[in-house]
Formats: structure tokens, C-alpha cells, sequence
């Protein structure tokens, strides 16, 4: 499959239609044949305000997402435009245009919260876009962000310390880029110039007070600063003259306002220099084939009447690529042993030695391509699959050697039984005559090379099934007395008896052989499983330390300001993040 694509023009990825969230299932074979990870930028905000035109910036493109030059909302449901990222090689950049909110055409607005939260949860940089200052209009319009707790789930089941869900998002949430078009102020505070940056973090300053009015005015800022602890936000003149604008798409830039051009590079340099890969909960970096599982799961769960669930998600992802992980590991495991195991061999250790190192690279193959195999179910199937993959290889090694020596035994017995035939032994003295060509032809075979591990067994039973011939020809040699056709006999069982034991002896030896076989196979799995272990254990301590270094930021901001409620709930949830970095993890 391919691992890099060239969309020519963007596809609608959720078509948006009769208040039905639909999933186009050509877009789900795009993102199935991108195996590159993944950097998804997605864009939102009120219809008609140019969400479209700094999309297109971004592919590279003076068109692909459809503009429009009316007041109607152009874009329905999220649309998607895979391209190679312009900046990072072997990393694929996933553009996600969403259809305007607050559409008067639309009446009921109800799939506008799950737009914006389906933009939110499948992207890695989210961006708002919005006409204007930063005030408290444009924050009422900003409404679906305090819907998010009401629209999102992080976990399958309520956590027991008492903590909310939500204190959880700033773990999976992406960087909160505001755009701000048609942006006509100075930047300053009380005379002093400040950044667009800081103008957005004085624009989310809370007022103090417990009426209902400063409630209101406080809850969408305390949402992203809560949600989101990276935020960027950006500037942008007016384009052009108001008659201009319907047919910016065709304007040369030299004809567009200078201060735009260059703030639409600064934009545009900023998401393709910053913008991250879209990893979930462990680290786990999202491909094609992962984004679209997601798409899928959250999807479904919106139209069932469920909420979306990034643990269950995520869960069921693992789901996916651990059941496929395990097939992986088995068809590497049986292509190494067909390529290099030379059938038979002549020993049981000769092909458990060259079944280990395979088995473990088998292992190996497994982890890579695995994540969350709670409880070690899907490693432990393997295990079995593995043992049952080798037992197959280790009968197919007797079989294949049976064959060969049941062949052999006619070739160099044949002439043997053939003279039995013709009585050549019918004589006196023809028993001693006899078991000196058997003797002679016993050599002979076990001299012959390539026989495999049942040479002994497969002379025994040979040997066996014939012990009439030899006990007639015994009886009927009139050359030997009756007592050295007894002594005869009891040599005869003796020899028997001595290969009984031998056979007894070489099943014990290859059932301790099988028993420490096992007991390392159990090893090798416990010893990459351990490795993988502390490696992601490794990855989770980062993860939660970034955690809480975002939500220490925002404490001290808040205990800086005053709010020492706010502060004091942002304690809990960190004390919360640390408790959870003491679990314990029991392997196989």
C-alpha cells in the first residue's frame, strides 16, 4: 500500500446531511492506504468568516476548499485533503475543513456541537476562526467548547476520586489555535503593545464575582485555558476591498493587502513548523488506518445516541491492530521456519534451536506492531498460536522423516524380502544366513545420510513387522537344535526388550527437551514484554509530567489572579495525574 498520497481536491470525510452524520467510506480508503503518521489540522468557526481560504494556504492551493461568494455556508459536514507535508518528510499533513456553525439555513444547530467536538478529538492542531476582536460576543459564540463535558467522554467509566472526566482532556486535547480575521485594533494593553499571543491571554482573564452574568462571562475562558494549555493565536487583516472578497480566491497576490499576505505566511510557517503528529493516550502515533478507525468509532457512537469515548476509542483500535499484530507475528514465524528449516533434521534439538531466535523476533514483530494489550490477552494467544505453529513444524519434521525412511528401508530391504520370497532361506542353515544380510543391510541403512530424527523408530517398527518371517525361518532351519532355537529366542527378546527401553528413554529425553523449550519460550516472552514495559512505562511518566507542568501553569495563573478556588481544584487534579503514575501491572 501506499504510504504517501497526492489528493488532486478534498473529499468529504462526514457528510452533514438531514441532521445525519454519514461516513464517506472512499475517504476511509484514503486514510487506509496512508501509513505515515499523521499531522491533522483541523479548522472551525461561524460560516461565511474564511475558514476555507486559510485551509487552502495550507495545501498549497489557491483553490480545493470551496470558498463560495454568497452568505450561505458552502462546506457541509468535515471535509479532508490529505497532503505530503510540505516541511517534514514522512509525515502525511491531514487538512479537516468543517462546515460553518450557527448556519440560519439549518434550524436545529444540534450537529454543530458534534462537528466542533468531532474537529477536536480527531485533530492534533485545532483552529478556531472567528471575524473580529476577541470579546464577549465572540466568546458567547465560542459556546461549544463549555458543551465539550457534555459531548465528550476520556474515560469508559466515572473515576472514583471524586475528580471530573474532563480533567482529563487536557491529556488528548490539540493546541488551540484562534484566527482572527478582518482584525482591525492596536495590539496594546493600558498603552503598552503587546502580542497576539498575549492579547489572547488577556482576553481569557477571569472577573471575579458568583452572579450569574460573571458565570457566563467566565466559564467558555476557563474551559480553554483548562482544555486546552497550548494556545497560539494569530491576527489577520482585512484581504481586500469588500467587493474583492468574493473572488479571493482568484486574486494575485499582489493585488491582496500586504499586512495579510505576510500574516497568512506567518500563519501558515506556524502550522506546518509546530504543528505535532496526532498521538493518543501511551504515545501511540496515529496513521491513516488509525484515524480512520477513529473516525469510525466516534462516529458511530454520535449516531447510536452515545457519547464519544476516547479510552473506548482507543480500546478498540488496540482491538484492530493487536488481533492483526498477532497474525503478523505468526505468518513471520512461518515464513522464517519454511525458508530456513531443512527438512528433516536429525535431531529434535537441531530444530528447536533454530525455532527459538525465530520465535523471538516472532515476539518482536508482535510488540512493534501492538499497544494496550490489556492483560497480555492478545501476547498470550500468541504464545499459544506459537507453541501450536512449532508442534505442527515438529510433526511435519517426524512425518517428513518417516517417509523418508520407509522409502529407504523398501530400497535396501526389498532385494532382502524378495529372496524370502523365493525361499533362498528355506534350508538348513539358511536362518544364520539370513540374519547375516540383515545384519549387513542394517548397516547399510544406518549408514545412509538425510534419514532424520525417526531412523531408530522407523528400523524398530520395520524390524517389528516382520518378526514372523524371522520367527518361521527360526523354527523351520533344520540345521539348528531346539535348545539354540531357545537361546535364539531369548536374544531375539532380549534385543527387544533393549530397544523398548531405548525408546523409552529417547521419549523422556525429548519431553525434558520440550519442558525447557517451554520454560525459555516463557522467558523470552516475559523478557521483551518486561522491555516493552518500562519503555512505555517511560513514555507515560513523560506524558504525565507534561500533563502536569500545563496544568501547573494554568494554578499558578490562577492563584497569580486571585481565583483560589479555581487553583485549589487544579491542585486535586494534579495530586490526581501523580497518584495514577504509581500503578502496578501484572505481566502474562
Amino acid at each position: 500500500m501506499a504510504s504517501e498520497i497526492h489528493m488532486l481536491e478534498p473529499i468529504c470525510l462526514i457528510e452533514n446531511t438531514e441532521a445525519q452524520l454519514v461516513i464517506n467510506q472512499e475517504a476511509l480508503r484514503i486514510l487506509s492506504s496512508i501509513n505515515q503518521p499523521l499531522v491533522v489540522v483541523a479548522i472551525v468557526g461561524l460560516y461565511r468568516t474564511g475558514k476555507s481560504y486559510l485551509m487552502n494556504k495550507l495545501a498549497g492551493k489557491r483553490t480545493g476548499f470551496s470558498l463560495g461568494s454568497t452568505v450561505q455556508s458552502h462546506t457541509k459536514g468535515i471535509w479532508m485533503w490529505c497532503v505530503p507535508h510540505p516541511k517534514k518528510a514522512g509525515q502525511t499533513l491531514v487538512l479537516l475543513d468543517t462546515e460553518g456553525l450557527e448556519d440560519v439555513e439549518k434550524g436545529d444547530n444540534q450537529n454543530d456541537c458534534w462537528i466542533f467536538a468531532l474537529a477536536v478529538l480527531l485533530s492534533s492542531t485545532f483552529i478556531y476562526n472567528s471575524i473580529g476582536t476577541i470579546n464577549q460576543q465572540a466568546m458567547d459564540q465560542l459556546h461549544y467548547v463549555t458543551e465539550l463535558t457534555d459531548l465528550i467522554k476520556s474515560k469508559s467509566s466515572p473515576d472514583q476520586s471524586g475528580i471530573e472526566d474532563s480533567a482529563n482532556f487536557v491529556g488528548f486535547f490539540p493546541t488551540f489555535v484562534w484566527a482572527l480575521r478582518d482584525f482591525s485594533l492596536e495590539l496594546e494593553v493600558n498603552g503598552k503593545p503587546i502580542t497576539a499571543d498575549e492579547y489572547l491571554e488577556h482576553s481569557l482573564t477571569l472577573k471575579k464575582g458568583a452572579d450569574k452574568k460573571t458565570k457566563n462571562f467566565n466559564e467558555p475562558r476557563l474551559c480553554i485555558r483548562k482544555f486546552f494549555p497550548k494556545r497560539k493565536c494569530f491576527i489577520f487583516d482585512r484581504p481586500a476591498q469588500r467587493k474583492q472578497l468574493s473572488i479571493l480566491e482568484t486574486l494575485p497576490e499582489k493585488e491582496l493587502c500586504r499586512e495579510f499576505v505576510e500574516q497568512v505566511e506567518e500563519f501558515t510557517s506556524y502550522i506546518f513548523s509546530y504543528s505535532a503528529v496526532k498521538t493518543l493516550s501511551g504515545g501511540i502515533i496515529v496513521n491513516g488506518p488509525r484515524l480512520k478507525s477513529l473516525v469510525q468509532t466516534y462516529v458511530s457512537a454520535i449516531c447510536s445516541g452515545s457519547l464519544p469515548c476516547m479510552e473506548n476509542a482507543v480500546l478498540t483500535l488496540a482491538q484492530i491492530e493487536n488481533s492483526a499484530a498477532v497474525q503478523k507475528a505468526l505468518t513471520y514465524y512461518e515464513e522464517q521456519m519454511n525458508q530456513k528449516l531443512q527438512m528433516p533434521t536429525e535431531t529434535l534439538q537441531e530444530l528447536l534451536d533454530l525455532h527459538r531466535p525465530i520465535e523471538s523476533e516472532a515476539i518482536d514483530v508482535f510488540l512493534k506492531n501492538s499497544f494496550k494489550d490489556v492483560d497480555q490477552k492478545f501476547q498470550t494467544e500468541l504464545g499459544n498460536l506459537l507453541v501450536a505453529k512449532r508442534d505442527a513444524f515438529v510433526k511435519k519434521n517426524l512425518d517428513v522423516s518417516s517417509a523418508r525412511c520407509s522409502d529407504l528401508l523398501d530400497d535396501i530391504f526389498g532385494p532382502l524380502e524378495e529372496e524370502v520370497k523365493q525361499g533362498t532361506f528355506s534350508k538348513p542353515g539358511g536362518y544364520y544366513l539370513f540374519l547375516q544380510m540383515k545384519k549387513e543391510l542394517e548397516k547399510k541403512y544406518n549408514q545412509a545420510p538425510g534419514k532424520g530424527l525417526q531412523a531408530e523408530a522407523m528400523l524398530k517398527k520395520y524390524f517389528e513387522s516382520k518378526e514372523d518371517v524371522v520367527e518361521t525361518l527360526l523354527k523351520t532351519d533344520q540345521s539348528l537344535t531346539e535348545a539354540a532355537k531357545e537361546v535364539e529366542e531369548e536374544r531375539i527378546k532380549a534385543e527387544a526388550a533393549e530397544a523398548a527401553n531405548r525408546e523409552l528413554e529417547d521419549k523422556q529425553k525429548k519431553f525434558e527437551l520440550m519442558m525447557r523449550e517451554k520454560e525459555q519460550s516463557y522467558q523470552e516472552h516475559v523478557r521483551q514484554l518486561t522491555e516493552k514495559m518500562k519503555e512505555e512505562r517511560k513514555m507515560f511518566i513523560e506524558e504525565q509530567d507534561r500533563i502536569i507542568a500545563a496544568k501547573l501553569r494554568e494554578q499558578e495563573k490562577f492563584l497569580k489572579e486571585g481565583f483560589e478556588n479555581e487553583s485549589r481544584k487544579l491542585r486535586r487534579e494534579i495530586d490526581h495525574v501523580k497518584n495514577q503514575s504509581s500503578g502496578k501491572c501484572t505481566i502474562l
